[in-house]
């Protein structure tokens, strides 16, 4: 077998860099009353965001029928102008920052 199949393979690997969400179709924020305060708590409450991930995404799959108040980590495109399109409004929730370990 060839050396370089032998010896272990290390360094960069991007996957340690790889930001992951939660997805939610706006089909399933039909789920809430008009005029509702939709956040992450009310999601993960409805069952609609479940997971360990900690940001919640919400992607344009679907019409919605209800004007309603978002606020999540990430947004589509087609996601923020249906909603607000419905006289709705989007909320980017800022990424936690975690401090670096002191040496």
């Amino acid at each position: 077998m060839p050396l370089f199949r032998r010896i272990p393979k290390r360094g960069f690997n991007n996957a340690q860099h790889t930001v992951e969400y939660i997805p939610v179709n706006l089909t399933a924020l039909n789920h809430f009353k008009d005029g509702d305060r939709v956040d992450e708590a009310a999601l993960r409450a409805a069952g609609l965001a479940n997971g360990r991930l900690p940001r919640v995404k919400i992607l344009g799959g679907g019409e919605l029928s209800r004007k309603l108040t978002v606020s999540a980590h990430a947004f589509s495109a087609s996601a923020r102008t249906k909603i607000e399109a419905k006289g709705g409004t989007c909320e980017v929730i800022a990424p936690k920052v975690v401090a670096p370990k002191a040496a």
